[in-house]
This record gives C-alpha cells, structure tokens and sequence, in this order.
C-alpha cells in the first residue's frame, strides 16, 4: 500500500515538474507572437546556456519518460486490481471520460513530442555538436516560421494540444489530490483552476502555431 502511495506521489511530482516546463515553454513561444526579437534572445539564452543544455535538458527528458512509464504502470495495476471491470461497472457514472484515458492521451501527447523533437531538438543539436555551425542569434524565429509552412504539421500540432488539454484536465487536479491537497471546500475551486489551465495550455499552443501559419499566407 505505501509503495502504491510512493508511486502515485512521484507520478504528481513529475507531472509538477511537466506543468512548470509548459507554463515557460508557452510564455517564451508568446514572445514569437509579441516580438520576434526578444523571441530570438530567449531562444539563444535557452540554447546556449549550459546549465540548461547539459543540466536541465537531460531532467527533462527523464521526466518525460518517467511520467509516461509510471501512468502506464500505474493503469495496469489499476486494472488488474479491479474485481470488476469498468464494463460491467458503468465507467461514465464513476468517472470521466478523460480520467479513464488518460494513458491514451499521454500516449498521444509522447507521439507529438517525437514530432516535436524531430522538428526543433534534433535539427537543434545536429547545428551546434554534429556540423559545428556558428552560433547565430536571429536564427531562432526564421526556423521557428519554417516549420509552420505546412498545413499538415499546423494539423498535427493543434490536435496534439487538443490531447493535451484533454490531459490536464484530468491530471491537474489529480496530481494535487495525489500530494494529500483535498479538501471539500478547496478541491472544486482546484478543478475549476485546473479546468482554466488546461484551456489556457491547449488554446495558447494552438493559437501560436495558427498565428504562424496564417501569418505566412
């Protein structure tokens, strides 16, 4: 029982640590919108710092990977446990659609951050520790356009938000309930807190990427 406990308790802990990286990823990918300029600076500080670079760039990944491994460990024991499978148990009485998905959002919001890698990470370390490409700090919003050209991968972006948001929605306030914050009286202004973020998450995302297509037309 306490292992289960430890488990779900690292599980909100590293969904903390993700939901501290989105609110700065949006904040730093907004300025693309507001000034290309400090759009560039921020980028380059990020990219050539290497306390990020060699220090919190690798924590990220892990916790990635870790958060994905845990929730998917987590459901298949919660499913196993289960004496009675949600079919024969009326899932949509006793729990959201979203709530019983999310190991299918998460997949889905992972498969996006392959595309994402493939799109900004890689071409990003290939530039400075494969070809050894002199730095260029106003490199940044060119590249960034470049990669909204396509309405295909504007597509593929919006909908992954959308899985996101989907994904907040539920893991928000789950992560505070897993840490011991619930209370009668607090947990449903939590939920409209969360409710809040996860709009704000998924249709800031999409609102910068549409900006960039259209934007270009």
């Amino acid at each position: 029982m306490k292992t289960s406990i430890a488990r779900k308790v690292l599980m909100a802990l590293s969904g903390f640590f993700l939901i501290t990286f989105l609110i700065l990823h949006l904040i730093i990918n907004l300025t693309s919108v507001l000034s290309p300029e400090n759009y560039n600076i921020a980028s380059h500080w990020m990219g050539t710092n290497p306390v990020i670079q060699f220090a919190m760039q690798p924590v990220l990944i892990f916790g990635v990977i870790f958060h994905l491994a845990m929730g998917i460990y987590l459901e298949l024991k919660n499913n196993n446990a289960r004496a009675v499978k949600y079919a024969m148990n009326k899932p949509s009485a006793n729990a959201s659609w979203v709530s019983r998905n999310m190991i299918y959002t998460g997949i889905m919001i992972f498969l996006f951050l392959g595309l994402h890698f493939y799109d900004f990470w890689i071409p990003e370390i290939v530039h400075k520790y494969v070809h050894f490409l002199p730095e260029d700090s106003t490199r940044y919003f060119h590249e960034l356009q470049m990669k909204f050209q396509d309405p295909v991968r504007v597509g593929l972006y919006c909908v992954s938000f959308v899985f996101l948001g989907l994904h907040l929605l539920h893991g928000f306030q789950s992560a505070f309930q897993s840490v011991g914050f619930s209370h009668n009286r607090y947990t449903p202004l939590l939920k409209k807190l969360g409710n809040a973020f996860a709009m704000i998450m998924a249709f800031g995302f999409i609102f910068i990427a549409l900006f960039h297509y259209v934007s270009q037309l």
